[in-house]
């Protein structure tokens, strides 16, 4: 493989695991360092000139197409052209040491710059033969509800702690350590990438989709073209694109240059790109579920055959699962969707490579525990009792400390009022966990649900009669109780099965102004 297509860093010991730059810049320009560097046009003797489109710049085209096929209806439609859409296995390359399922739907996105096929090789036709990379590396977590959406976007520049992997191709082993976050898939394919968001989330993928460049176009045609809005007139010699300033409706080529444009647009990073990218999917996500794409059999068709050609995907995404997709995915409208890229800052080491901030740990987290959960039944006539009504009192059963303060303090963020914890049970933990409410109180069930429903696992029955505590200690909140509720102190016992606290389906309040949604002003 020649130099120009090498991403792999030098070794870096003794530095934690984050984000990075892309280690071989590809000529032409239009790579540059994270946002708050100038942009420095450079260009190594080496490497060939690239043909100008890289798939950074429309970071959006993945999930556009996992999106809108996930809302399709005419099955019968989608059969007759299953073959078309290219399947790869790659159930032997993710090992068995995974994270578990949660009933949510994970699909790893990326893009491909590929230059084979007619479509592609316009982009670069010397470039063919000399495999692909990725510079768009984007997680979509569907709820268990499938009634909302969020949209992780990997900076390409993150270095991060990559685990062992295999060259798809000589079949040789990758050894582990810190990389650039592409340098994955340029190396290992996408099961390394893969196996690499696994390790660092903690989030279980489900599937994998591949776009190409053709792909993107393919699929935005297919819509009839995306609204874009632009404040002022932009001219990019870069991306071949010219456009006034106000309203437009952008397909083919356009819209791949809208989306890869950037020093004349935003602040000049690939940050404030990514952002534009993701104002772009939302806008795509209007467009699919505000048309009449899902009623038309003549447009379904053609967008799917569209598809079809564009598409790279895992084994498992067959007919049957994009059906279980379709029926739920009908409930996620653009409102839905909310698109946020990993809270990131300068490596220390080089600042023209990124590292994730600790936050990353809180967005991870709250996908994580986005689980299947029982809800109340909504036929009862009584009103659901809120978490600010209910008192907690916290106590460990399993014997291994610090259990009942974390999660006390999870608890505590949600708005429920514990008032204190504590131990109980034997040295050997309390087998199972419980929620308990005094045999006094009738009320008590009520009260006790609304906890229940906020812990992980199949959701827990309130039991008649409380446990006596070994000991406990008043519970001091971060945010003070101004006004402490009257209803009655529901008991949590933490058993040796505990699975923890469910957090909320939502991103940290912390990220919140680095959040994508509809509500975002699209006029970029």
């Amino acid at each position: 493989m020649s130099d120009h297509r090498q991403v792999a860093v030098k070794d870096r010991r003794a530095e934690p695991t984050g984000p990075g730059r892309r280690a071989a810049r590809r000529a032409g320009g239009d790579d540059r360092p994270p946002p708050e560097e100038p942009p420095v046009s450079r260009r190594s003797s080496r490497s060939p000139r690239r043909g100008g489109l890289s798939l950074s710049r429309w970071i959006g085209i993945g999930v556009t197409g996992v999106l809108v096929l996930g809302t399709l209806g005419g099955y019968k439609v989608y059969h007759d052209i299953e073959g078309e859409f290219k399947k790869v296995n790659i159930d032997d390359e993710l090992g068995k040491n995974r994270p578990p399922e949660t009933g949510a739907l994970n699909v790893l996105i990326v893009g491909s710059d590929t230059r084979e096929g007619a479509g592609n090789k316009r982009y670069g036709q010397h470039m063919q033969g000399l495999g692909e990379r990725t510079d768009t590396i984007m997680l979509l977590h569907i709820s268990p509800d499938r009634d909302k959406a969020t949209l992780i976007s990997f900076p390409r520049d993150s270095v991060v702690q990559v685990p062992e992997c295999r060259s798809p191709q000589t079949k040789a082993v990758i050894p582990p350590g810190p990389k650039m976050i592409n340098a994955t898939f340029n190396e290992g394919g996408i099961a390394c990438t893969w196996r690499t968001i696994e390790s660092l989330t903690q989030i279980h993928i489900d599937h994998f989709v591949k776009v190409d460049f053709s792909g993107f176009k393919n699929i935005v045609d297919a819509l009839g073209g995306v609204p874009i809005c632009v404040s002022k007139d932009v001219v990019d010699k870069k991306a071949k694109l010219e456009l006034k300033a106000g309203n437009h409706v952008v397909k083919g080529e356009t819209a791949l240059a809208y989306v890869r444009a950037r020093y004349s647009m935003g602040d000049g990073s690939d940050l404030s790109r990514i952002k534009r990218q993701q104002v772009f999917l939302n806008q795509v996500m209007k467009k699919a579920t505000s048309s009449d794409l899902l009623t038309d059999p003549i447009k379904l068709k053609s967008f799917l055959q569209a598809a079809a050609g564009s598409l790279t995907m895992d084994s498992h995404l067959n007919v049957n699962r994009m059906l279980e997709i379709a029926q739920s995915a009908k409930k996620l409208t653009a409102k839905g969707l909310q698109a946020i890229t990993v809270p990131w800052m300068p490596d220390p080491a080089d600042k023209n490579r990124v590292v994730w901030r600790p936050e990353a740990a809180n967005l991870f987290e709250a996908i994580r525990a986005d689980t299947e959960v029982t809800q109340p039944d909504k036929a009862s006539a009584k009103p659901a009792v809120k978490n600010e009504q209910v008192r907690i009192q916290v106590l460990n059963g399993t014997g291994r400390p610090g259990v009942a303060g974390e999660a006390a303090a999870k608890l505590a963020d949600q708005g429920f009022v514990v008032v204190q914890t504590g131990n109980a049970g034997p040295a050997t933990g309390v087998p199972t966990t419980s929620v308990r409410y005094a045999k006094a109180e009738t009320e008590g069930a009520a009260y006790g649900d609304a906890l229940a429903l906020r812990l992980s696992g199949d959701k827990l029955t309130p039991v008649a009669g409380k446990m006596r505590p070994t000991n406990v200690q008043n519970y001091a909140p971060t945010i003070p109780v101004t006004t402490p509720p009257k209803g009655p102190i529901i008991q949590l016992v933490i058993g040796n099965d505990w699975k923890g606290v469910r957090v909320p389906t939502k991103i940290p309040d912390s990220l919140k102004g680095n959040v994508v949604d509809s509500k975002t002003d699209p006029c970029q």
